[in-house]
């Protein structure tokens, strides 16, 4: 009796198996983006509310506020969702970084491809102690952004990806 390989399709954990785990960015990213995001929707807000306030009889002008702030809610929801889906994994060849909650996004970056990398960090993400990792590549259109990410490891990324970068580049 001879055995024959099973021909069924791989199950679920076996493909997982072969996915790498991505690391995520920073839980603050999600609030700094709030933060940045409220300097302005608070002045509108304020503004819609002092209206509506000074034309009393336009009732439906505390409306306009209203959904202003409403919106403003859900934005924010949707942001730290959004935070939360960006994530990146190094692997032996390249870099995949991933983002999107309901359009999922993942980009490959090969380490021989990279040209530079920068460490962005801007006033707001000095004062959560965040970072930007830019990878600038070969093609313009294959650029990457890591947003979100703790300053020392946004530093440790870019020395990484430096040093691979030019180990792959020598290799070609």
């Amino acid at each position: 009796m001879s055995t024959t390989p099973d021909p069924s399709p791989p199950t679920e954990a076996a493909e997982r198996a072969d996915f790498p785990d991505f690391n995520r960015v920073s839980p603050r990213y999600g609030l700094k983006e709030i933060v940045g995001m409220l300097f302005l929707a608070i002045p509108v807000i304020i503004a819609g509310l002092v209206l509506a306030i000074i034309f009393d009889e336009l009732t439906w002008l505390h409306l306009i506020w209203i959904g202003i702030a409403l919106l403003t809610v859900i934005i924010a929801v949707i942001t730290l969702r959004q935070a939360k889906a960006i994530g990146f994994a190094e692997r032996e060849d390249d870099l995949l970084i991933r983002r999107g909650i309901m359009f999922h996004r993942t980009t490959v970056v090969p380490y021989g491809r990279l040209q530079f990398v920068d460490v962005d960090a801007g006033p707001v993400d000095r004062m959560f102690g965040l970072a930007s990792v830019k990878l600038h590549t070969a093609s313009a259109s294959t650029d990457a952004n890591i947003p979100g990410l703790p300053r020392d490891e946004a530093e440790r990324l870019r020395d990484s990806l430096a040093g691979l970068g030019q180990a792959n580049l020598a290799g070609l």
